[in-house]
Formats: structure tokens, sequence, C-alpha cells
């Protein structure tokens, strides 16, 4: 076994925020946005694809959403799909293109999102934690076969939990941004 690099961890932590800012992206907020129809996957050519693979979405204006369907053949596959997909959304056919109004959210379905967005959070920070816990335990066995030295595995140690408190201080913030965003009337 090798010294244990820190970096590996580090980057194992900074893949936790960016996966939770990825999980919020399809977390309705009033506003229309294009990383809503993500989660939405299209019957094409006799395969599943992404929407984004058999159209171009753009939001237009804050409450709405347009998708520009490339092939006329795939307007009703995409319709169906988006309706499907358990978002909430109805969309409006307009030839080639899908116009897409987002509903304002009601206060229950806000509190709803805002506990959902916790959740999130708080899965990612339990990711976090075990990157921690893996790298004490790297740590400890690098020790152990003398690989590096106690006063050694003692400062990395704290370099991890120095890593570990800023990674949850980031998803904190990420949270509390996504509440207000989505508290917001």
């Amino acid at each position: 076994m090798a010294k244990p690099d820190l970096k590996t961890y580090r980057d194992r932590m900074d893949r936790a925020v960016t996966s939770l800012k990825e999980e919020f992206q399809g977390l309705r907020t009033g506003r229309a946005n294009a990383g809503l129809l993500d989660p939405v996957q299209v019957q094409a050519y006799g395969s599943t694809s992404p929407l984004n693979a058999v159209a171009a979405i753009s939001v237009p204006e804050p409450r709405m959403i347009s998708v520009s369907v490339w092939d006329k053949s795939m307007v009703g596959p995409v319709e169906k799909a988006i309706r499907a997909a358990g978002l909430g959304l109805n969309p409006i056919v307009d030839g080639q293109t899908l116009r897409i109004p987002v509903p304002p959210l009601t206060e229950e379905r806000r509190k709803e999102l805002a506990k959902l967005a916790g959740k999130y959070a708080e899965q990612q920070k339990i990711a976090v934690r075990n990157v921690r816990r893996d790298a004490n335990d790297d740590l400890k066995k690098a020790e152990k076969a003398g690989e590096i030295s106690q006063d050694d595995q003692k400062k990395m140690e704290t370099e991890v939990q120095k890593d570990t408190d800023a990674a949850i201080k980031r998803i904190d913030e990420t949270l509390k941004t996504k509440e207000v965003e989505i508290m917001q009337v």
C-alpha cells in the first residue's frame, strides 16, 4: 500500500457537492429552467434517449420552457414523455415546438420541495463523511504498515477533517441558496 494521497479524497468530496448541485437542478422552483427537463427520456428510433438528444431546449421567459423538436415525427413521443415524466408540466404543441408553461408553486408544494432539498443535502453530507472515514482508515493502515509516521498520520487526519468541514459548509450554502430560490414567490 502506497502513502495515501489526500487529493483523491478531496476530489471525492468535491464530487458529492457537484452531485448535489445536479440533483438541485431537477428540483422545480417557480421559475422555468432547462434543467427541469433533464430527467425526461423519450422513446426515439427504437431506443430511449434523453430529451436533449432529439430537441433543443430553451427558456424564452421566466415561466415558459420551449422545446424545439428536430424531427417532425418525434413531436408526439416528446410530448408524451414530458407528460409522463411526473413533473406536473403540460406541453402545448405548436408545430415542431412545444411550449411548456411552468405553473407557480403552491405554498405547500414549496415546503415539500424545501424538505426534499434538505434530504438531498443530508445524503451528500453522509457521502462526504464516508469519504472522511475511508481516508482515516487508509491513514491508519498506512501508519500501521510503516509507510507514514504517526505524526504524519495525525497531520493528514487534521487535513482530511478540514476538507470535510469545507465540503459540508459548501453543501449547507448550496442548500440555503436552493431553499431561498424555492420559497421565493
